[in-house]
């Protein structure tokens, strides 16, 4: 019986080895996670990050989950914009991202009524009809099994939740794509070899950006989940995209 593939950036794997290899790329990076996101953004991912979740319409008492949270930048936001009249959960599959994501709450005080769970998005530990709302920021790109993620997700939402997934996209416009593919494929191993001593792991992250799908495609995958009213928005030229769909 042929082994059943799947992309890992441009290499094709095993699909059980992709897991264990994006582990080794976030446990690479983590020391050095936040400083390399401002790099290589030069600091732009904060505002995609404040513009997903003022879209999201979150309301005093909802119950929130942070998805792929990493060192938690959304959960900050998220818990900053209620005031804390919240109840969060940051997940991540990532055991040193998420602690990381836990001590930078716990410095600047933001620790009431938020909890940390590492899981497998593709399989979410919690009951069905449990969030609010549930975030997931640039993670999506890196699951093994997208679809199933987006069904486990949905499974978990609460009729009249919504999803909204920050991921980095395809860039719309011609011009701009052929600097962002010289940036992305010439300066940003760089970058990654500079400062975080680890060029593959941003080699990883160009080709797996290049590997995802299109805006178009994603959106598709969403309805296939069940969710409806679907859309998306495009920022900065779609290198970054804001994916939603709401649980009826």
């Amino acid at each position: 019986m042929q082994e059943e593939k799947t992309h890992f950036g441009y290499q094709e794997v095993p699909k059980d080895h992709k897991q264990g290899l994006v582990k080794q790329v976030f446990d690479s990076v983590t020391e050095q996670y936040d400083l390399m996101n401002d790099v290589m953004s030069f600091g732009v991912h904060h505002l995609w990050k404040e513009f997903a979740v003022r879209s999201a319409q979150l309301k005093k008492h909802q119950v929130i989950l942070d998805l792929a949270a990493g060192t938690c930048d959304l959960t900050t936001l998220v818990v900053k914009h209620l005031k804390g009249d919240c109840s969060v959960i940051a997940s991540d599959i990532n055991a040193s991202m998420l602690k990381k994501g836990q001590y930078r709450l716990l410095d600047k005080g933001l620790h009431k009524n938020i909890n940390f769970v590492q899981a497998n998005a593709e399989y979410l530990p919690f009951p069905d009809n449990s969030f609010d709302r549930i975030f997931m920021g640039f993670g999506l790109r890196n699951v093994t099994d997208k679809a199933k993620a987006l069904a486990s997700i949905y499974r978990c939402l609460k009729p009249g939740g919504q999803c909204l997934v920050l991921e980095f996209s395809h860039c719309t416009d011609p011009i701009v794509s052929k600097l962002y593919n010289l940036y992305s494929f010439k300066l940003l191993p760089k970058f990654g070899q500079w400062i975080a001593k680890d060029k593959d792991s941003y080699q990883y992250l160009a080709e797996s950006i290049r590997m995802h799908e299109t805006q178009e495609a994603l959106k598709a995958m969403f309805l296939s989940s069940g969710f409806e009213a679907c859309s998306y928005e495009n920022l900065t030229f779609g290198i970054v995209a804001v994916h939603k769909g709401f649980k009826f």
